[in-house]
């Protein structure tokens, strides 16, 4: 399973921007739909975005619709995550998914109020 590694979580102020990646460590990365998932202390982890292979379709949450911007690079075997806007609520461990099940191990993001 191609493994994942996420990067870019950090503390931020409610209205600030940060942009988390995720890199895959092989080119059957480019083959595969791409999601972003996120998990707040003591509820269940949340789907937040989601891009095809070829980046051609992008999916959101309503709760994200608007503020957050999936893309991929599959060149780089890279996929991001632009938060814009950012509120409190927004606080969790973001984690990139591949569809083909592979999960990687969750980058922080705290945005304060």
């Amino acid at each position: 399973q191609v493994q994942l590694v996420e990067s870019g979580g950090g503390l931020v102020q409610a209205g600030g921007s940060l942009r988390l990646s995720c890199a895959a460590s092989d080119r059957t990365f480019s083959s595969y739909a791409m999601g972003w998932f996120r998990q707040a202390p003591g509820k269940e982890r949340e789907f937040v975005g989601a891009i095809s292979w070829s980046g051609g379709s992008k999916y959101y949450a309503d709760s994200v619709k608007g503020r957050f911007t999936i893309s991929r690079d599959n060149a780089k075997n890279m996929v991001f995550l632009r938060m814009n806007s950012l509120k409190p609520e927004d606080t969790a461990v973001y984690y990139c998914h591949a569809m083909s099940g592979s999960w990687g191990q969750g980058t922080q993001v705290t945005v304060s109020s």
